[in-house]
């Protein structure tokens, strides 16, 4: 049977089993006998994984122009739902992409703008011809976060389905989040074979999706397994599936990030993982299809996808452990966007 690598990341987390001091730990499983039953484990060079992320953020230099580190488009908000939109642009610009734009509902339009000056907003979303209005932009955009505020609404579900459609067509990275997923279980061939989404459920939302593609119920006693088999499933796209710890799959390869986040789950904190994978996104596939000779071999082996996920899973688990280490129970995510800068300090410089 072919063999899959799963690489767990250890960083001082006690439910990956103890401190590791940052050594990542390399697994063999065989298909179909994923999870707990393993082939064979060796230690591989400690940090390679970091060096991976760090191997794709665009150095700064006084030469740049704006809009090089990248243009991520946010598609979410809606009159419930005007934060999350807010916390992943943000995200994605202060981990340092150049501009971000936000395409939400007329009504969410006024509220996200008064958040901050940073951002561009777009009142399209739920407008009679949102797919061809916010079409007319993609092309310049370098990758796109669906999901974040999006709502439930069955008429703006159809405007994004339009989207991932001409998104796909332009050959646009994907950051597919929160009632993103939503759509995807009501419609799963929607994303089926495009190989640069990245889905971010949460548990509940990946047994949704799971059960809507392959039948029947995950197994609880083999997630690994189970992120694996729906990734492969739905023609290898990549698989994010949040939790104590983080799996990463896409049907070939397996990354399972433990770094220690916060016991703390406000409201949010997806947010920042999808607006921080958005620029991750678009620096891994720049830095992966470059004619560069210096890419880092991790970069080659398991690909751009799975270093961007895995890059924006490790640091908004810093910036949770950071954050709530700073102000405890009362953590909001607010706090935590603003443990960004030193989070990326701390990984990647």
């Amino acid at each position: 049977m072919k063999r899959l690598k799963i690489i767990h990341n250890h960083i001082n987390n006690k439910s990956c089993n103890a401190n590791t001091g940052g050594t990542k730990i390399e697994t063999e499983f065989i298909a179909g006998h994923l999870g707990s039953h393993r082939s064979a484990t060796t230690l591989t060079n400690p940090g390679a994984f970091n060096e991976m992320v760090k191997s794709v953020i665009p150095p700064l230099t006084h030469d740049k122009h704006k809009g090089q580190a990248g243009r991520v488009a946010t598609i979410g908000g809606s009159r419930d739902y005007t934060g999350a939109p807010y916390f992943a642009a943000m995200s994605a610009l202060r981990l340092g992409c150049d501009l971000t734009q936000v395409f939400c509902t007329r009504d969410a339009s006024p509220v996200i703008k008064s958040y901050s000056p940073e951002l561009i907003v777009h009142p399209f979303l739920d407008g009679e011809t949102a797919v061809e209005d916010i079409s007319t932009g993609l092309p310049k955009f370098h990758s796109v976060v669906i999901g974040p505020g999006l709502g439930r609404d069955t008429s703006i579900l159809q405007n994004v389905k339009g989207v991932i459609i001409k998104c796909r067509e332009l050959d646009i990275p994907l950051v597919i989040d929160a009632d993103g997923v939503f759509l995807l279980c009501q419609e799963p061939d929607i994303i089926k074979d495009y190989k640069k989404a990245i889905l971010t459920p949460n548990v509940v939302e990946f047994k949704h999706l799971y059960n809507k593609v392959m039948g029947g119920d995950p197994n609880p006693l083999e997630p690994v397994n189970d992120v694996m088999i729906l990734a492969r499933s739905l023609g290898n796209v990549t698989i994010v599936r949040k939790g104590e710890n983080d799996i990463i799959a896409d049907g070939e390869n397996v990354l399972v990030c433990c770094g220690e986040g916060s016991p703390r789950r406000c409201g949010g904190q997806g947010d920042i993982l999808a607006g921080t994978m958005g620029t991750f996104h678009y620096w891994s596939h720049k830095k992966y299809s470059s004619e560069e000779p210096d890419k880092h071999q991790m970069l080659l082996t398991y690909g751009p996808n799975i270093c961007a996920a895995y890059g924006a899973c490790l640091l908004t688990r810093r910036c949770g452990k950071q954050a709530f280490a700073r102000i405890g129970r009362q953590m909001t995510t607010s706090e935590m966007m603003q443990e960004l800068p030193k989070a990326f300090v701390y990984l990647f410089e």
